[in-house]
């Protein structure tokens, strides 16, 4: 848990300036720390937003807000943001399908939404155009900005929706030529909030690096909000 994992050059200087967000400002405004970038690093690190137990667009505020810390570009908070939302519907018991448009609903009362909100929907209308295929995926973009990582985890989990189905989805997540490991973890997160860890094939968590610190950590999440949110014990029968 200590190893340096070549971390991105925004998330490095973004944290070395120490720009702490008006956790009451508006989302939609360029931020000031590496106000160019979009990375998909704002994307990758939001899913507690939605474990809160808030509602989903205060989820969505607070990812978005984080985001800034690092990343200027407004699309790299519109992407957080979104994606705290959806874990935060799924969490709430919301179908995958239904997560992802009813963020989108929260996403369009942000300004400058719009890029955001259009790579979520070519996610959406792919995944109903039929079988899966890297090339599809691909399509999407590399998944190196916020917004084609967000769109590329979307359209894998819903276009393999089931529970039976959770190691093709992963297995199409990262079987591309862009970011893979970004998207394929987006996209575990995704299925994660939606079936639970007892869906994972058992031969990979056994092979997972550091299971047991995320475990410890994934217990105190459910611990400190138990209060909050109605967990589904079924899904999590740890919590």
């Amino acid at each position: 848990m200590y190893a340096r994992r070549a971390p991105g050059n925004a998330c490095l200087t973004g944290l070395a300036a120490g720009h702490v967000p008006d956790p009451r400002g508006p989302v939609g405004e360029p931020g000031p720390v590496n106000t160019g970038s979009k990375g998909c690093g704002t994307v990758m690190r939001s899913a507690p937003f939605g474990l809160t137990g808030e509602d989903p667009a205060v989820g969505f505020g607070l990812a978005a807000r984080c985001a800034q810390i690092t990343h200027g570009h407004p699309t790299g908070a519109h992407a957080a943001g979104a994606f705290a939302a959806i874990v935060g519907y799924l969490l709430e018991g919301d179908s995958l399908p239904g997560a992802v448009l009813r963020a989108m609903e929260v996403l369009a009362r942000h300004r400058g939404h719009e890029e955001t909100t259009a790579a979520l929907r070519a996610a959406v209308e792919l995944a109903a155009r039929g079988e899966p295929s890297a090339e599809k995926a691909e399509s999407l973009g590399a998944g190196w900005v916020a917004e084609e990582a967000l769109a590329i985890a979307v359209y894998c989990a819903l276009v393999l929706p089931g529970p039976g189905q959770v190691d093709e989805a992963l297995l199409l997540s990262v079987n591309h030529s862009g970011d893979s490991d970004s998207t394929g973890a987006v996209c575990g997160n995704l299925l994660g909030a939606h079936h639970g860890d007892t869906r994972l094939p058992p031969h990979w968590l056994v092979q997972t690096e550091g299971r047991g610190v995320i475990a410890e950590v994934a217990d105190d999440l459910c611990l400190e909000f138990e209060h909050a949110v109605e967990w589904p014990h079924d899904r999590y029968p740890g919590c």
